[in-house]
């Protein structure tokens, strides 16, 4: 599949890491460090702009080095691009840790995954059909 990108970062365009990678490492575009206090979340821009084909989305995902070794998530995990969207891509990152974490320009500081989707069309009902599980959610067969 070829996806329309614009770069206006000062770093090369996004790649995967390996033949079967899903996700795409996607950088920090900052022209000075940006430091994440304890619970803090921000912003981060990237400097992408990216136009996918309709029936498609990016999904941004933490990096999972970053989040076990530093505390570093996204904070709306997976968050949507969607095909509509031609604004740039900027990243809302969270610091989980109890320590401060600095972001670096052409840091990874998260993954990007593009993903195929469907639009529903609602069609409303007064009862919906019967299952083994019904309404039990939550843990409710109790098994471990």
């Amino acid at each position: 599949m070829k996806v329309s990108i614009v770069n206006h970062s000062k770093h090369p365009l996004p790649e995967y890491a390996t033949a079967l990678s899903a996700g795409m490492d996607i950088r920090a575009n900052i022209d000075s460090p940006i430091v994440l206090k304890p619970l803090e979340r921000k912003l981060i821009p990237t400097g992408l702009f990216i136009e996918l084909p309709a029936g498609y989305e990016a999904q941004i995902r933490p990096r999972s080095g970053l989040a076990i070794k530093k505390g570093i998530t996204v904070l709306n995990s997976p968050g949507t691009i969607d095909a509509d969207y031609r604004g740039e891509v900027c990243i809302i990152l969270v610091n989980l840790s109890s320590d401060d974490f600095e972001i670096v320009d052409g840091e990874r500081i998260c993954q990007m995954v593009i993903a195929e989707h469907a639009q529903a069309e609602w069609v409303e009902v007064d009862v919906l059909g019967d299952t083994e599980r019904g309404a039990g959610g939550f843990g409710h067969t109790g098994k471990k």
